[in-house]
């Protein structure tokens, strides 16, 4: 199912996350255009639309006229200039959301070559915490994993022992 191109023990925790929390039958709106995981989750039964490349911080309204259960954003809100608008026009009453957490160590990504994929913000736990309570929500998971990578050197030394995603499950508060 996994391919050795893609984030294997990512894509193997976040769906393990995903069907802990989110029945099958429920209807999934992914923020961001579909990818390697919005397919997984439909291999694995999941019923999954997605953005169709909108800018999102401008314009927010197909968070508003979608249909679904459950809101996810699988590393992306990293990219996004103000994720608080997003969250408040989430008509879900359940999200899952990972952000790669900010990295001692590491200066937040930005690609050479293309323009849209750079980080606007790199999370600490507590700067999403504070995020979904401000937006509503209560947190009732969440998971830190590693991501070690397969070179020499001090960082990615330090991968191996240094958490590099927050996963969150939450729900709105009544």
């Amino acid at each position: 199912m996994y391919e050795k191109t893609y984030p294997s023990k990512r894509f193997r925790i976040t769906l393990e996350f995903l069907k802990k929390h989110v029945p099958s039958h429920e209807r999934i709106f992914d923020l961001g255009v579909p990818n390697p995981f919005s397919r997984i989750m439909e291999e694995n039964g999941y019923s999954v639309a997605n953005t169709t490349g909108e800018d999102i911080d401008n314009n927010p309204s197909a968070l508003q006229t979608a249909d679904y259960d459950v809101f996810t954003a699988f590393e992306i809100f990293e990219h996004l200039l103000n994720p608080y608008t997003v969250l408040q026009n989430v008509k879900a009453n359940k999200i899952l959301i990972s952000v790669p957490l900010r990295l001692w160590f590491s200066p937040a990504y930005r690609s050479k070559t293309d323009p849209w994929d750079r980080h606007y913000h790199e999370f600490e736990d507590w700067q999403l915490d504070w995020l979904l309570e401000k937006s509503g929500f209560t947190i009732v998971d969440r998971v830190q994993f590693t991501h070690p990578v397969k070179k020499l050197g001090i960082r990615p030394l330090l991968r191996w022992f240094t958490p590099r995603y927050y996963l969150v499950y939450a729900v709105r508060v009544p």
